[in-house]
């Protein structure tokens, strides 16, 4: 029986810990975030957080990237939408970075879940405009929403 209960407790205080990142509480000195980026997009998205130490002042910012959903001009409609849920998925979710060149076939998944969606042709310029964001909102209510209201 303890064996049982030690892992599940563990569970339900990561479950805590995460929610409180992206959900309706503030987020705390040290929480993490993530930001989802599509694979175009990710390796400069790396490179400018890195710039920063992985960090927007208080707060640690982890970039997930996504598969590929375009081969030259085919796109794979059902692969977007994947990484659109992957992204709502995660409670830690406060931005997903997508390139212009295409109609936002994630964008309905994204937003219903309150995530910012953070267009550009420069995954660079993309993530340090999340990291600005994030630096700005302080550390008072929804990361989430904060993020997404500065952003919009």
């Amino acid at each position: 029986m303890a064996r049982r209960v030690g892992p599940a407790g563990a569970i339900c205080v990561l479950l805590v810990a995460l929610t409180g990142c992206g959900g309706e509480s503030g987020v705390s000195a040290g929480a993490g975030v993530a930001a989802y980026v599509e694979a175009p997009l990710c390796a400069g998205a790396k490179q400018a957080l890195a710039r920063q130490a992985g960090k927007a002042g208080e707060v640690r910012v982890r970039a997930v990237c996504l598969a590929p959903a375009a081969t030259g001009e085919r796109v794979d409609l059902a692969t977007i939408g994947a990484n659109a849920r992957r992204a709502t998925e995660d409670s830690a979710s406060v931005a997903y970075i997508e390139a212009p060149a295409r109609p936002s076939f994630s964008r309905p998944i994204v937003e219903s879940a309150s995530i910012a969606v953070i267009r550009a042709d420069s995954g660079a310029v993309a993530m340090d405009r999340l990291l600005k964001a994030i630096a700005d909102s302080g550390a008072s209510g929804s990361l989430r929403e904060s993020v997404r209201e500065a952003l919009s």
